[in-house]
């Protein structure tokens, strides 16, 4: 039977990618405080503002670094309706930093927040999908021949590997309403590590063929914190081998269920529905400029 997602696990998920995204964040700003990283696309060098994490109705305002794909609010929805008062805060926070306010908004969200910020000026930019698969009884998973997943490893082989393969990504699907360069993809990934993600590389024939990551969060939630592969090695099992290994893992872990997020429509959509993986919520982006 698909797996059907109530409010109840729509909370816990969301709870997990706010702390993510908190985590993420505190991350950067360590990096910055230590001059890794913290020139911009344009301006290398240039130090970004000083970054905020902020507790919003049970979710969280984040701004990691300009332009950052951590500079927004996640989570809100399952705390209660924000008040004016709160929405202000956040947006002087942004403001501040020179950047829109970003919302992702969980369609099993209180609708009454929907409602609240388009009265506010925001408005709707794109869609993403979450997608789960329960973790209880996991069949045995086939292993693509040729293709050798590592745990851990060569943080700078993995870290090549999935910034030049996120930089060209499969254009199937709905387009993100986002692009980052590669200093910025950098960055964020050494931020998900910091954060507690477990990075995983993928070689085919012994060669390096992309990667992914994994976080095991707080109430048995996996979070799949991304995965890509080089365009030489695609449609060669290297993006099935990598959420087998990943999804066996958080299962002896624990864990109950894993989650992934991907763009309606797209490749990484289809993969891993071929895995198992069920459709649970959409979020819908919205932004405040």
């Amino acid at each position: 039977m698909p797996l059907f997602c109530d409010t109840a696990l729509a909370g816990r998920i969301e709870r997990a990618e706010a702390q993510l995204m908190a985590a993420a964040s505190e991350a950067a700003h360590r990096r910055a405080a230590s001059g890794v990283g913290t020139g911009t696309a344009g301006e290398t060098g240039a130090p970004s503002p000083a970054g905020f994490v902020i507790p919003v109705a049970g979710g969280v305002a984040t701004y990691a670094e300009d332009g950052s794909p951590f500079n927004k609010v996640a989570g809100l929805g399952f705390g209660g309706v924000p008040g004016p008062g709160e929405l202000e805060q956040i947006e002087r926070g942004f403001a501040g930093c020179g950047a829109p306010v970003q919302i992702e908004l969980s369609n099993l969200a209180d609708p009454a927040i929907g409602a609240l910020l388009t009265r506010r000026g925001y408005r709707l930019v794109s869609f993403e999908n979450v997608l789960g698969l329960a973790l209880a009884d996991l069949p045995g998973q086939v292993r693509p021949a040729g293709v050798e997943v590592r745990r851990g490893g060569d943080l700078r082989a993995w870290l090549e590997a999935v910034t030049e393969a996120s930089i060209r990504p499969d254009t199937e699907g709905v387009r993100s309403h986002e692009e980052f360069p590669r200093e910025l993809i950098e960055n964020a990934e050494r931020d998900l590590v910091a954060a507690g993600a477990t990075p995983y590389l993928a070689l085919r024939d012994g060669v390096v063929a992309g990667g992914a990551s994994a976080r095991l969060a707080e109430g048995g939630v996996a979070q799949f914190t991304g995965a890509a592969t080089l365009p030489a090695h695609r449609r060669r099992g290297v993006q099935t081998a990598l959420l087998a290994v990943r999804a066996a893992d958080a299962a002896a872990a624990g864990c109950d269920i894993a989650v992934v997020t991907t763009q309606p429509g797209s490749k990484s959509q289809q993969n891993v529905h071929r895995h198992g993986f069920d459709l649970l919520y959409t979020r819908a982006i919205l932004v405040r400029e």
